[in-house]
């Protein structure tokens, strides 16, 4: 496992309580069951996946599974821009989640061109 690994392991996992708090407070005061079971999905799924990642049996299936934790990151974005635009979240709920999401791209995709860049040289 690489230094850069585990912050994105901590931070991912950061995040995924994060979501699950925002998922029961969206359960349990707003009433609202369908976006939220899927943000709490994909929101959680990324730090899985880093998790995953951190065993990988190659730099190929290594990337992989952080492509998935990418792929999750951005998912988790749509349902958060549902969320807000819909009014079950206010803007500032979404602003500390949206922020770290974003950083969560950043780092995965920092960690990926950089396993791409010293894969193929």
């Amino acid at each position: 496992m690489k230094s850069n690994d585990s912050v994105i392991l901590v931070k991912s996992k950061d995040f995924a309580l994060h979501i699950i708090d925002l998922y029961k407070h969206l359960c349990y005061e707003e009433k609202e069951f369908v976006i939220s079971k899927q943000l709490l999905r994909c929101g959680t799924s990324i730090g899985a996946n880093a998790r995953e990642a951190s065993f990988a049996q190659s730099k190929a299936d290594f990337i992989a599974k952080l492509s998935i934790s990418l792929k999750e990151s951005g998912e988790t974005e749509y349902w958060l821009e549902l969320l807000l635009e819909s009014r079950y979240i206010s803007k500032e709920q979404f602003d500390v989640v949206y922020y770290k999401n974003k950083e969560l791209i950043k780092i995965i995709t920092s960690i990926i061109k950089t396993t791409k860049t010293n894969n193929y040289r």
